[in-house]
């Protein structure tokens, strides 16, 4: 790995997928800094799951992404930075637009400036499926149009065309990395397949809102294999890359299949509360996942029945990290 050595910079790093980026990025040799969102209670979000000879060798930051002096003392001296900060439960953003829109786009051109001002070998932008809104065609690759059909999606648009238009105004070199729905050990309840999962361990029903949209899900390791890629590849700068299976499954057949792996059968629930507006609901997001292939050498590995028995396994050792009666957002 050309990263081996080098100073990181890992935005956002308490989360879901940071956190196993943090992880990777540390066992094979770079030397990590993990900007994570200040508390007072001195809480790391899911670096804390992160084995004590790993995240020993981690260097946290604390800050906020709308902090422009943060962002940029925590980027100084760094080759990458790998920017997965942002606000991303999509309910949230219904309640909180303001809050979506200014952590997720002004912390994006603060750290897009920075980059610029300090000479940043290469930033690599987090976006997500969600920009694509409701497939106007399937698989969907990256000239489909963009739809904000939530703030959030609208305020991941906004960000990913500053980056684009950083790289097309300054030269930065930036690439943009578009997961599909990425799950595995460490997620919290705020996603569907940890939602299902805790409760089926505990409970006899299963509460959930709509069961019709699919989605195309892909595994946490496969999704941070695309952000290594994605930092050290030849010719993919000002880029967009999807990253996905090309395959998908509606929330009720992934249901189904979570409570075959477990051999359990709750009562499925479907609670009004939980849906999207209409209007907002994503019904179909299937990847075409080609141009990371051909730019990348990125391919998933990881099928979904062997990823989603991994992920069981571990939230069943981790109980104590969900709540299954309560709707979380």
């Amino acid at each position: 790995m050309m990263l081996q050595g080098k100073k990181v910079l890992v935005t956002g790093a308490g989360g879901f997928i940071a956190s196993h980026l943090v992880e990777r990025l540390a066992i094979e040799g770079a030397r990590v800094r993990a900007f994570v969102r200040y508390n007072s209670r001195g809480d790391v979000g899911r670096l804390r799951l992160l084995p004590l000879e790993v995240f020993s060798q981690v260097e946290v930051i604390a800050g906020d992404l709308r902090d422009a002096e943060a962002v940029r003392a925590a980027m100084k001296g760094v080759d990458t930075v790998f920017h997965l900060g942002a606000l991303i439960a999509i309910p949230y953003s219904y309640l909180h637009p303001r809050e979506v829109v200014e952590t997720n786009v002004l912390g994006t051109l603060n750290v897009l400036m920075a980059a610029r001002d300090l000479g940043t070998r290469r930033v690599v932008h987090t976006s997500t499926s969600e920009v694509y809104g409701t497939a106007q065609y399937t698989p969907i690759d990256e000239r489909h149009p963009l739809q904000g059909q939530s703030p959030y999606s609208a305020s991941k648009i906004s960000a990913d065309k500053i980056a684009e238009s950083f790289y097309r105004s300054f030269d930065l070199p930036v690439v943009t990395i578009r997961p599909f729905n990425t799950y595995g050990p460490r997620q919290s309840a705020r996603a569907v397949i940890p939602t299902i999962i805790s409760q089926a361990l505990t409970r006899p029903e299963v509460h959930l809102g709509s069961l019709e949209p699919a989605r195309d899900l892909t595994f946490v390791s496969d999704t941070v294999e695309g952000f290594l890629l994605g930092a050290q590849a030849e010719g993919v700068l000002g880029q967009e890359i999807n990253l996905g299976n090309n395959e998908t499954i509606t929330v009720g057949d992934l249901c189904q299949k979570i409570f075959a792996i477990l051999g359990k059968s709750p009562q499925i629930v479907v609670e009004e509360r939980r849906k999207r507006p209409e209007k907002s609901e994503v019904m179909v997001l299937q990847a075409s996942n080609q141009k990371a292939g051909q730019l990348l050498g990125w391919q998933p590995k990881v099928s979904l029945d062997e990823g989603l028995r991994i992920t069981i396994e571990w939230i069943a050792e981790h109980l104590d990290l969900y709540r299954p009666d309560e709707y979380m957002i």
